[in-house]
């Protein structure tokens, strides 16, 4: 058997608790590694923190565990048809990146990278090269992960507490793990480690915690072929190789993938890829016919549910574009109606660009509203045509949270209701879910 503590959270509770709380939950292993498939439902147990006391303990019902077979993924599994391990990624030359210290250097690319133990990856001071003016050129102050917000939906008694706060109550670079070379990280990677303060407050090691490597997967950065010429077919075509730093993640049951993908193009992708294992429920159900009522989950095998939840990914991101004097202007597309015979279309969109005054102007719920593009722009700088030095900032999937604004959970992730912030900097606001996480209730985020 293995038990796993668990944040408790806020809910309601008038007085802020000076004593530091976790709730407890225990798995059944049998063998097998593979513990969040094999919980052991109905037993809850708070462990008073300062005292290292059980304070409470509850068993208030039986519920049957998973069966062992089928759930171990250490064991190997035949080998498929479309797996491959012969696919390599060969530099002859080396890496085209310098890696001086943790200044990393690559295309005209220049930034430093380094590990935080509750952020994991900072991207700081990142600039790039203008050939024109031989110099480089700010784009980047700092970026990192701000919080991670992952309620799940189930109101159980074993449950409903667990709405985490992944990097303010758990550490999204404590949770990162050693990365294993050929399989984390191609075979012309570059690793750096990290180091944190212990609980000890001796420092402690983070071996090959983020890896560094240019990729090419045979993506196509910009081509053109012209027809137009008689008798001649002209192509030019550009590959797209970027340098991706990446760090992974492990919270728990789930491992999160960190990439920040620095392009040629001038351009910074962040993407977070989500792998690992569920989660699951213990359930009486063995099959979907025997659901009655609500049952918090989908039935993925007997007796075992898997919860709905969300993971809101909170990024805080610092530009400094050619200077640090930056506004934020939303560019909205408007539709306008031909008011004249002057062409026999009826209507067309245009642009009509709107600078936020206060931070309210700035506040953006993504797919709610008409559309848009949202540029932080430099008022002092412009381009030989008269143009605003800038950066768009441009937005994958857009989503929002479903709970209500007065269940406790959102209140303490109250950013999440608007994808989009833009404040004036100050240094005190790194935190999304507020400076002090743990047992929060929400009136710093």
């Amino acid at each position: 058997m293995r038990c796993q503590g668990f944040v408790v959270g806020w809910y309601g509770e008038k007085r802020k608790s000076n004593n530091r709380k976790i709730k407890v939950m225990c798995y059944y292993l049998d063998d097998i590694v593979n513990l969040y498939m094999r919980p052991i439902e109905g037993i809850t147990m708070i462990v008073a923190l300062d005292q290292m006391k059980i304070a409470s303990y509850l068993d208030r019902l039986m519920v049957p565990v998973l069966k062992a077979n089928g759930t171990d993924y250490m064991i190997k599994s035949k080998q498929r048809s479309h797996q491959s391990d012969s696919i390599k990624t060969t530099q002859p030359d080396g890496p085209k990146f310098t890696l001086d210290g943790n200044t990393v250097r690559w295309a005209d690319w220049k930034f430093h990278v380094d590990y935080d133990m509750r952020a994991g990856i900072i991207i700081s001071l990142a600039s790039i090269f203008d050939v024109d003016e031989g110099k480089f050129r700010s784009v980047l102050y700092r970026a990192f992960v701000s919080e991670v917000f992952v309620p799940y939906m189930d109101m159980t008694e074993e449950w409903y507490f667990r709405t985490y706060l992944d990097a303010g109550e758990y550490g999204f670079g404590r949770s990162a793990v050693e990365l294993e070379a050929l399989k984390d990280c191609p075979e012309n990677a570059k690793f750096i480690d990290g180091y944190f303060i212990g609980q000890d407050g001796t420092p402690v090691k983070m071996p090959n915690v983020i890896c560094i490597f240019e990729r090419y997967v045979g993506d196509i950065m910009w081509r053109h072929t012209e027809l137009a010429i008689r008798g001649k077919v002209i192509r030019k075509v550009r590959r797209e190789v970027s340098l991706v730093v990446r760090m992974v993640s492990t919270v728990g049951n789930y491992d999160y993938i960190s990439d920040y993908e620095f392009k040629q193009s001038g351009s910074i992708k962040v993407t977070v890829g989500l792998t690992g294992i569920l989660e699951a429920r213990g359930s009486i159900y063995t099959h979907n016919d025997q659901i009655e009522g609500e049952a918090y989950g989908t039935l993925v095998a007997e007796n075992t549910l898997g919860a709905y939840h969300d993971h809101f990914l909170t990024f805080h991101l610092d530009l400094d574009v050619d200077g640090h004097e930056n506004f934020f202007v939303k560019n909205n597309l408007n539709t306008r109606r031909m008011i004249n015979r002057s062409s026999p279309r009826k209507s067309y969109w245009t642009v009509v660009s709107e600078t936020a005054k206060k931070e309210s102007d700035a506040k953006i719920q993504l797919g709610s509203s008409r559309a848009f593009e949202m540029v932080v722009v430099n008022p002092n700088k412009k381009t030989k045509l008269g143009n605003k030095i800038g950066y768009s900032l441009i937005p994958g999937s857009a989503t929002s949270p479903l709970l209500s604004d007065d269940d406790y959970p959102q209140i303490r992730a109250g950013f999440t209701k608007y994808n989009v912030w833009v404040t004036p900097y100050n240094k005190s606001e790194k935190w999304a879910g507020g400076l002090y996480v743990g047992q929060s209730h929400g009136n710093d985020n």
